[in-house]
C-alpha cells in the first residue's frame, strides 16, 4: 500500500519560510558588504576561492562548475566578465582541445586576498556573533543533516 502523502503543518511551514527568508537576507547583506568593501560580487569571490584552493590555481571549467555547484552556462557568462577584469584567464586544456582550464591571474589572487579579511569579518559579525556557541553547533548539525539527506 502506498504511503499517504503528508504535507507540512502550518507550524512546519512557518519554520521553513523563516529559514528561507532569513538565509536570503543573510546572503543579501553579506553580498552587499562584500561588494561595498572589496568591489567583488559573491560570484566573483566563490570562483576565486575555488581557484585559490585548486592545485596550481587552475581548474577545468566543468570541474569548477561542479565544485561551486553552478550551471555551466551561468559559469561561462560569469567567467567572461571576470576575464575582462583581468581576474582569471581561460586556456585551452592540453589533454582535451574541447575543454578549457580556468586560471587564477595575479590580479585575481590579489583581489581574493584583499577581500578575504573583510568578508570573514562580515561573516563573524552577521552570523557567528549573532549565535550562542550552542546555536552555532546546532546550525552546523542542521546543515550537515540536510546536506546528507539531500545527497542520498
Amino acid at each position: 500500500m502506498p504511503r499517504a502523502r503528508r504535507l507540512p503543518t502550518r507550524e512546519e511551514l512557518a519554520v521553513w519560510r523563516d529559514f528561507l527568508e532569513t538565509t536570503e537576507v543573510l546572503r543579501t547583506v553579506l553580498g552587499a558588504r562584500l561588494q561595498n568593501d572589496t568591489g567583488l560580487s559573491t560570484g566573483d569571490y566563490t570562483v576565486l576561492l575555488a581557484l585559490s584552493e585548486a592545485e596550481g590555481n587552475r581548474l577545468r571549467s566543468s570541474e569548477l562548475a561542479a565544485r561551486i555547484e553552478w550551471e555551466r552556462s551561468r559559469l561561462s557568462h560569469h567567467l567572461g566578465r571576470m576575464e575582462r577584469r583581468g581576474l582569471i584567464r581561460r586556456e585551452q586544456y592540453v589533454a582535451d582541445s574541447r575543454g578549457a582550464e580556468i586560471v587564477l591571474e595575479p590580479r585575481g589572487s590579489e583581489a581574493f586576498r584583499g577581500a578575504t579579511v573583510p568578508h570573514l569579518t562580515a561573516v563573524r559579525e552577521l552570523f557567528v556573533d549573532a549565535l550562542t556557541p550552542e546555536q552555532l553547533a546546532a546550525a552546523g548539525d542542521l546543515a550537515a543533516t540536510l546536506r546528507e539527506h539531500l545527497t542520498r
